[in-house]
């Protein structure tokens, strides 16, 4: 981050640890999607997501307007709910189909989100189900802004 007195790694708290990050992922809420429409406009959507330890899962309407543009280019960035120290994960998202994977994905989001829904909630005649495989984050503290930037990059 030039330009914001950033301070080298040994300085201010060194970076943070992906376990932190892990678990802002696990549990935030909401999170803001940002894809891009097809004449390369962003476009930037909360949704409910869930992390399983390696990919961030969503859903949402086939035809809506972020899983066309994740059909169309599989580029996105997810941001975590604490933006007084935010967390910012690129990455790459792919449909899936496959029923177990989706009833894994409803397994976890009934947990976190309290909520009973069933196979037939991700109706694949209505319901998109993508999973985001991270390709780079980024996160900094709010308490310690010059030293504490982080940045992760991930196997392609």
């Amino acid at each position: 981050m030039p330009d914001y007195g950033i301070v080298p790694a040994g300085e201010g708290s060194g970076l943070i640890d992906w376990s932190w990050a892990e678990e802002q992922l696990a549990r935030s809420a909401n999170f803001w999607l940002g894809t891009r429409w097809p004449d390369g406009r962003p476009h930037v959507v909360p949704v409910w997501a869930v992390w399983d330890g390696h990919h961030l899962w969503f859903s949402g309407g086939l035809h809506s307007r972020k899983v066309r543009n994740l059909l169309a280019d599989p580029r996105c960035v997810a941001t975590a709910e604490d933006a007084a120290n935010p967390l910012v994960v690129e990455g790459v998202a792919t449909k899936v189909d496959a029923v177990e994977d989706k009833q894994s994905f409803l397994d976890i989001m009934n947990v976190k989100y309290d909520t009973s829904y069933e196979l037939d909630f991700l109706d694949p005649a209505s319901t998109a189900v993508l999973v985001m495989r991270p390709t780079w984050a980024f996160a900094v503290l709010e308490d310690d802004f010059t030293g504490s930037p982080t940045r992760w990059h991930f196997g392609r």
